[in-house]
């Protein structure tokens, strides 16, 4: 079982920076593909951002490629989320998540984290 909490969320204006974290339980991290998704009000869950295990290769949903960016540090269990140029249309839940390879799927990927909020306001 491998368990991922996420953190950084917030309100923040339109034109401002955020970084997401998401701390994963076990060592294991390390052969996982890492996503994270959002989910919007009243809106079904969306791929934003993917990285593989061994940091070689990202993966970007269009709408937010060129203002965020995924990373992640094996050593410390963690993967980042660096959200610039935020958008009012950015507001949503988002979701960690961690599976046997980098996908724009949620089927791909066995865990998920509880969310947190991202809110930016015009």
């Amino acid at each position: 079982q491998v368990q991922l909490v996420e953190s950084g969320g917030g309100l923040v204006q339109a034109g401002g920076s955020l970084r997401l974290s998401c701390a994963a339980s076990r060592r294991t991290f390390t052969i996982y593909g890492m996503g994270w998704f959002r989910q919007a009000p009243g809106k079904e869950r969306e791929f934003v951002a993917a990285i593989s295990w061994n940091n070689g290769n990202t993966i970007y949903a269009d709408s937010v490629k060129d203002r965020f960016t995924i990373s992640r540090d094996n050593a410390k269990n963690t993967v980042y989320l660096q959200m610039n140029s935020l958008k009012p249309g950015d507001t949503a839940v988002y979701y960690c998540a961690a599976g046997s390879k980098s996908s724009y799927y949620q089927e791909e990927y066995r865990y998920w984290g509880q969310g947190t909020q991202v809110t930016v306001s015009s």
